[in-house]
């Protein structure tokens, strides 16, 4: 059997030109980036803001699980799919993190027959965007550092700086530093640390601008300390917008490349969804939907992180409306939240798979809260027996959800037929009723709340003293109106990634809250969650080298 890597590297990909001529972009639409990779251009994107929009379709999933469940594979194969049965489809994508790449996950294309490609190239440096944001965050670092090491105009207090420097590198090392050692021109000696690229405001910026403007005001607004009189001092205060923007000038520039099957795919920007909001750029959502009739997204992680901030954050600053949501499960993932040994999981047992399958439905009702039809699908291994998968079936139909089984790792587009046929049905029978879980006007904590209890079910919610006297400094700022980023371990509805299943009865507990006023959102961190991460026991980049022909092995 044939890696994802392999069966990227035999891929015939086409020229992106050819790629990209049933949208009717031509060449002169788009700056090319080799053979296989260009960026739409903003004079284009200007040119078709009138266009009519088409269906908007979220990826999402249950809580992953280290018997995988295949999200962005499973919205590869359906836009796959949607173009083999002759439809005008575009997926939108985020870009890999090197972080994950290097560390536990060694790609994010896809896998198997339903990947995007050129599947090195998109999983280590790209069009150089990550780069881009990396070093407009360190140059805002650098300026506030110079700013107080020529005499402090500002009148920053050093032991209240809240911004840091950011490295796209899982790096557990950086997370506590201490700068400005050595002689007196070396700097002012203070504590800093590290986040990974993925949690920068400026990747959140990036992902949230409408255009270059919004992202200049943006990044005016950025916090990066406060002074002596517990005023905010911004990046505009430093006057650091316009040699920031100059660096990220082309990163806000969606990205084009394709399938295996050469359908096309917009992957732009990559908040992680577990530490930021977890979804590509508005402008790249945006500009699919002028594209194509059926634009297929995904959101981080399972529908508890990803799916909530893109309806809560993403839908809410840009107007999305999305028309349905497909949710992606898997037989093992089920059994495994009902207890199962990750060995034992190929071996039918339909207490487990009834014990576990509890965690997809809590993230069925959570979806139903927002008022968007969900389509619930599985992706199918060959140790799934028809009992198992009937049994699944069922429990799906019984929740009002529509219900297909994807085997899109096996036979790519082909193999994604039935869901996108459930998924075409929803979307003629089921209108979309979408709504916000809150309201602005609440409160930060009110906010923290409501997500705490309906989203995750938790009985409960504490506060560090510290992210207490924090909401209270925001709120007095102006920033309670803001939605909330919640930074939540991925693995579990709750914040203890060893409560499986659906977890009740439990407390939420908020360590840190710091607002992201560039961004626009108001970041809880809760209980151990790290952001700057750090690399495995065993890093997927001992696996990962490069041959004698210069050919990548390893990445999967």
């Amino acid at each position: 059997m044939l890696t994802d890597i392999e069966i990227a590297q035999q891929a015939k990909m086409e020229n992106i030109k050819k790629v990209i001529e049933p949208l009717g972009i031509t060449e002169d639409d788009i700056e090319m980036y080799g053979k296989y990779k260009a960026k739409l251009s903003n004079e284009y994107m200007d040119s078709i803001k009138n266009n009519k929009d088409g269906k908007l379709i979220l990826v999402t999933a249950i809580n992953p699980t280290p018997a995988g469940e295949g999200k962005t594979t499973v919205t590869v194969g359906l836009g796959q799919a949607m173009s083999k049965l002759g439809k005008k489809a575009i997926i939108a994508l985020r870009e890999p993190s090197l972080g994950p790449c290097f560390g536990i996950k060694g790609g994010a294309a896809g896998g198997g027959y339903s990947q995007v490609v050129p599947m090195e190239d998109l999983n280590l440096h790209f069009t150089g965007d990550f780069h881009a944001i990396t070093s407009a965050n360190n140059l805002l670092a650098a300026m506030m550092d110079n700013h107080i090491h020529q005499g402090n105009a500002l009148r920053i207090d050093p032991k209240r700086i809240v911004f840091k420097r950011c490295l796209d590198m899982n790096d557990r090392a950086l997370r506590n530093i201490i700068v400005g050692m050595g002689k007196k021109a070396d700097g002012v000696v203070r504590q800093d640390g590290f986040v990974i690229t993925v949690a920068s405001e400026i990747m959140a910026i990036l992902c949230l601008a409408s255009d270059v403007n919004d992202l200049k005001e943006r990044l005016g607004r950025i916090i990066v300390a406060y002074n002596y009189d517990n005023e905010p001092v911004t990046a505009s205060d430093l006057k650091a917008v316009g040699s920031m923007a100059a660096l990220l000038k082309d990163a806000i520039k969606p990205n084009v490349i394709q399938t295996l099957e050469n359908t096309p795919a917009l992957v732009h920007g990559g908040p992680f969804a577990n530490i930021a909001h977890g979804c590509n750029s508005v402008r790249a959502t945006k500009t699919a939907l002028k594209l194509a009739d059926y634009v297929i997204t995904e959101a981080g992680f399972g529908a508890d992180l990803g799916a909530e901030k893109f309806f809560d954050i993403k839908c809410r600053m840009s107007g999305l409306k999305p028309d349905a949501v497909v949710l992606v499960a898997t037989v093992k993932a089920l059994k495994y939240n009902g207890g199962v040994d990750k060995a034992e999981l190929s071996t039918e047992n339909l207490d487990a798979l009834k014990k576990g399958i509890v965690n997809l439905e809590k993230h069925i009702e959570n979806l139903q809260l927002f008022g968007v039809p969900v389509v619930v699908t599985l992706n199918r291994f060959v140790t799934d027996t028809d009992a198992e998968l009937s049994f699944v079936k069922e429990f799906c139909i019984s929740k009002k959800c529509d219900f297909a089984l994807a085997n899109v790792w096996e036979k790519g587009g082909e193999g994604g037929i039935e869901l996108a046929n459930a998924v075409l049905n929803t979307l003629e029978t089921k209108k979309s009723a979408f709504k916000l879980l809150y309201n602005d006007d609440l409160s930060i904590k009110e906010k923290i709340s409501t997500i705490a209890s309906k989203i995750y079910g938790a009985a409960d919610v504490t506060y560090s003293s510290e992210a207490s006297n924090a909401i209270a400094k925001i709120e007095a700022l102006g920033f309670g109106n803001m939605p909330v980023c919640m930074a939540k371990n991925q693995y579990s509805l709750s914040d203890d990634a060893n409560k499986l299943g659906r977890p009740e009865g439990f407390t939420i507990n908020i360590r840190e809250v710091y607002v992201s006023a560039g961004a626009g959102f108001v970041v809880a961190i809760t209980g151990a969650i790290m952001t700057m991460p750090g690399l495995p026991k065993v890093p997927a980049a001992e696996r990962i080298f490069v041959d004698d022909n210069g050919v990548i092995n390893g990445l999967f």
